[in-house]
């Protein structure tokens, strides 16, 4: 990745270009693979959460590196200086990390395509329902405010700024609280105030409120994946790298695939109607929050 990386700037035909988003977009699922596997590990060997902090780095580094980036084409750095740049960061990271990072367990006999059994099914489409939502936050919560008249067109991102400034706050607080309410707790309440968000959002008069809905379904969403997560790695099912594994590439089908179907069903019954099934999609989070946290139950 660090590699494909500059290529991006300097790909001369759209071809060319998609061949390189093909290597670096592969390079980067297998990170977050090796990401979360490694995650897993490192929290089992601490003892006590640690996936909440995690994850919201991973989103404060998509922020910052996003900043940065804006930062040097402002000043006239240049595309190509500037992914130069960025690959000579991430290789410094890398060759300090490289040493301190943990050998996790092998499967030696894994197959090349992994097909989720046992609770790992629960998990991985909990995990796509979560993804789903920030997905359809992504792509369709500005439009859905300027179709309800809340805002002018120019203010209608601020409804996933709400959003992501939220979830990535939850998720930096969110190893305290898994802490102080264990996973099942988390879920059951993180996907209660995601519903609650919802019906804010769906039913506000004015943008406040409507902001408020996208507040409240950013904190409730934010701890969420990373308890699923977790329970991927404490599962017996499967082993515990193939599961997550599974369950990430089935959540980022989720907010790859989401949306697009949310697009055709807001086709048919409008986009109101389509938050409202995504609100009925959320709603699994808290119901099968018992299920899916039985293998903590069990490992404790």
């Amino acid at each position: 990745m660090t590699v494909a990386l500059p290529f991006l700037s300097l790909a001369p035909s759209i071809w060319i270009m998609g061949a390189v988003l093909l290597v670096f977009g592969a390079s980067l699922g297998v990170i977050e693979v090796g990401m979360n596997v490694h995650a897993v590990e490192v929290e089992k060997r601490a003892g006590r959460p640690l996936m909440s902090g995690f994850h919201g780095l991973f989103s404060v580094g998509g922020f910052v590196g996003a900043t940065l980036m804006t930062l040097a084409l402002s000043a006239r750095v240049g595309a190509v200086l500037g992914t130069v740049l960025a690959s000579a960061l991430m290789l410094a990271a890398l060759l300090f990390a490289a040493s301190r990072l943990i050998v996790t367990p092998k499967v030696d006999d894994a197959p090349a395509f992994v097909v989720p059994r046992g609770i790992v099914v629960l998990l991985a489409l909990l995990t796509a329902i979560t993804f789903l939502t920030e997905g359809a936050i992504l792509d369709w919560g500005a439009l859905l405010l300027t179709s309800q008249n809340l805002v002018e067109p120019a203010q209608a991102g601020f409804g996933y700024s709400v959003f992501a400034v939220a979830m990535t706050a939850g998720r930096l607080t969110g190893d305290a609280v898994v802490s102080r309410l264990g996973d099942r707790k988390t879920m059951l309440v993180g996907g209660v105030l995601a519903i609650v968000g919802y019906l804010v959002l769906l039913t506000a008069p004015i943008a406040p409120i409507a902001l408020l809905g996208f507040l409240l379904i950013g904190l409730g969403a934010s701890n969420t994946v990373p308890v699923l997560f977790r329970q991927a790695g404490a599962q017996s099912a499967m082993p515990p790298s193939l599961a997550v594994a599974s369950v990430t590439t089935i959540g980022y089908a989720g907010i790859l695939a989401g949306p697009a179907g949310i697009g055709f069903v807001a086709e048919a019954v409008g986009l109101p109607g389509a938050f409202w099934m995504l609100a009925g999609l959320v709603c699994l989070v808290p119901l099968s929050a018992a299920a899916a946290t039985r293998s903590s139950d069990r490992a404790g």
